[in-house]
């Protein structure tokens, strides 16, 4: 897979040596949720940041300095499990609301708030999935419909049709691997199956700074 070409790249092992102190940062959060988005953590901050090895690649493939915006736990386990239809990322955290001409509409998620920004803002952005635990095809792997991302805003009216005229991946994983996207790509997941558990750290990487008043939640 090639992240320009197809939206997406694996790469395997990248997160295998912080797995551990990793796992010791995220039990201080809720676990078992479906999702909890993590602000307010410095080492976490430090863990994803350009110094280390996911912040650099992230830099390396966008070509300039990035830094972590959004972070989010995943948990998909027996007590909470879902799936998720096909869809585009358009909204970013901002640590607060304030009225930007092409900013909205507004939500507030967690007590934190989301905004829909110009479709620039998010097709400068890369996501990156950080696995948790082994992904095989039964335990909800993420879809993506490659080629997606480089199609702009896709209505919600024109995703089914994007869907079934694009090569559709199934990106597996095991515990320690990384995947980054391009975060306009689209995407879906099923549920897991039951007695598994899939737990993924996603974070939003973003290079520049968003129209003042307005600023990227960070972590």
């Amino acid at each position: 897979m090639n992240l320009d070409r197809d939206g997406a790249c694996h790469h395997p092992g990248l997160a295998a040596s912080i797995l551990g102190n990793l796992m010791v940062i995220l039990a201080k959060w809720p676990d078992g949720h479906a999702g909890v988005r993590i602000t307010g953590d410095p080492d976490l901050a430090r863990m994803l940041g350009a110094e280390e090895p996911i912040g650099a690649l992230v830099a390396l493939a966008n070509g300039r300095a990035v830094r972590p915006v959004r972070a989010v736990l995943f948990d998909k386990n027996e007590r909470t499990d879902w799936s998720l239809g096909w869809h585009q990322d358009r909204t970013v955290a901002v640590r607060a609301r304030a009225e930007v001409s092409g900013f909205g509409p507004w939500s507030v998620k967690q007590g934190i708030h989301h905004v829909e920004p110009p479709f620039a803002v998010i097709d400068d952005m890369l996501t990156v999935r950080i696995h948790l635990d082994s992904v095989d095809t039964e335990n909800a792997p993420l879809l993506i419909a490659t080629g997606s991302h480089r199609l702009g805003r896709i209505s919600v009216g024109e995703v089914e049709n994007v869907v079934e005229q694009s090569p559709i991946h199934v990106c597996l994983a095991q515990a320690g691997d990384v995947w980054v996207y391009r975060t306009p790509i689209l995407h879906a997941s099923n549920a897991a199956r039951p007695g598994r558990r899939r737990r993924v750290l996603q974070v939003d990487y973003a290079a520049g700074d968003l129209p003042a008043p307005l600023e990227w939640l960070g972590i």
